[in-house]
């Protein structure tokens, strides 16, 4: 008679236990497919963030790049009645400013290419500081473009900021 009863309740009860052991697992699976599926999801957003942003950052590094060429430099801060050393202070101090202006986008960039355009910017900063001390300091600002610009065409190389530039654009070309 126990026999029977415990046959009785194993009827009922085995074929409860095989659908709740199968709707578990089905279940189970689900829930982790889905997690696996929304993780994905917030990575792929993650990501095209991240790279708009290193996109910026690469834009505006090789803006600055532009602008801390000499003839840039000079069209932004010259006025018609500068001497050469206030000519020669401004466009070091307007380097400078650009500069840390754009500090904050090293964190988007590879250390290579942040040395790259802090070397170009000292590098422009030293040529027009050296060219600057061969022209006497109450010429007229066009006698210090001239020299500048002679000294940029005898050294004949190109600017330490076009070096960096397509540095820069090398490895932004790498994100795709």
């Amino acid at each position: 008679m126990i026999i029977t009863d415990l046959l009785e309740i194993l009827k009922y009860v085995l074929p409860a236990l095989i659908v709740f052991l199968t709707a578990y697992f089905l279940l189970t699976r689900y829930m982790q497919k889905d997690a696996t599926s929304k993780m994905i999801e917030i990575k792929m957003r993650r990501d095209k963030e991240i790279i708009t942003l290193r996109l910026q950052a690469y834009e505006r590094l090789a803006l600055f790049l532009e602008r801390i060429g000499p003839a840039s430099v000079i069209a932004r801060v010259r006025t018609p009645d500068m001497i050469a050393t206030e000519l020669q202070y401004a466009m070091v101090k307007n380097i400078r400013e650009e500069y840390e202006h754009n500090l904050s986008q090293q964190v988007y960039i590879s250390s290579n290419a942040w040395n790259l355009i802090v070397a170009s910017k000292d590098e422009i900063i030293k040529t027009i500081n050296m060219i600057g001390q061969q022209v006497p300091p109450d010429s007229s600002s066009g006698q210090l473009i001239a020299t500048l610009f002679n000294g940029i065409t005898k050294a004949n190389a190109p600017l330490p900021t076009e070096h960096a530039l397509e540095y820069l654009k090398a490895e932004c070309r790498e994100l795709f």
